[in-house]
């Protein structure tokens, strides 16, 4: 894993929690009984923990967040796509960092979200079939060296940015979905059992809508997600208050 020290945390769950400790919070916060296949029939698809509503409603931030996205007056787009790029590059770095304990090459042999495999390409275009925690080494290393790059993230007033910015900026995008997609799918137990599913949310709202707002990635590649995208991109409801009358 690759990024900042001063920004991204070490790979360690929450509060010092060791892997045995949150695997037991898992079992008893989230049991959920399993059936066991009985060798003539495949078993039956596994519910989506993260579709369920106890979980779905949970959010650090109550608020539009189309407006965080909105490109502001007076501000270049490349600019603004630049520092949105890099900050959600940082905090899904950080997010995945949480749960890295537990994506290893044997609970995660390939890089899957849903019922698709993500293939890594190289710089020559060579597939490879990688685990789960390679895949995101090689996002995370790869995005790392763009970012850092002034050629193509300049940070200097008066560089220019190059015609392959927006591009670049769409294929770091597509790249963090994985990320995102991948720990819904195969992480999200060890997620609500350290209490970060409403950071996880709330952070994949943010991403979802900051793609819509500017096409950074063609529908058809979060397709995968679209239950979860449908789920937490609707307003939640107003919250009852209680009024007083006055007499």
């Amino acid at each position: 894993m690759v990024g900042d020290d001063s920004t991204l945390m070490q790979r360690s769950p929450k509060n010092g929690l060791s892997c045995k400790m949150v695997l037991q919070a898992v079992g008893r916060v989230l049991r959920k009984g399993k059936g066991k296949p009985n060798g003539k029939k495949p078993p039956a698809e596994e519910k989506k923990l993260y579709l369920e509503a106890e979980y779905t409603k949970v959010r650090v931030v109550d608020f539009d967040l189309k407006e965080l996205v909105v490109l502001p007056r007076e501000i270049d787009l490349n600019e603004w796509l630049a520092c949105n790029t890099t900050t959600f590059f940082n905090l899904i770095n950080l997010q995945y960092s949480t749960i890295s304990e537990f994506c290893t090459g044997d609970t995660c042999p390939a890089m899957t979200a849903c019922s698709t495999t993500y293939f890594w390409y190289d710089e020559k275009g060579k597939k490879t079939k990688c685990t789960a925690p390679q895949y995101v080494d090689f996002v995370m290393s790869s995005v790392q060296k763009l970012v850092t790059d002034e050629d193509i993230f300049p940070t200097k007033y008066g560089k220019e940015f190059p015609n392959t910015f927006d591009s670049l900026v769409k294929k770091i995008c597509r790249y963090l979905f994985h990320v995102l997609a991948h720990i819904y799918w195969s992480h999200y137990k060890e997620t609500v059992a350290m209490d970060l599913h409403g950071h996880l949310n709330t952070l994949y709202t943010h991403f979802v809508v900051f793609i819509r707002e500017f096409n950074l990635m063609d529908p058809k590649e979060t397709l995968i997600m679209e239950d979860l995208t449908e789920a937490l991109c609707t307003p939640l409801p107003p919250q009852p208050q209680n009024h007083v009358t006055e007499r």
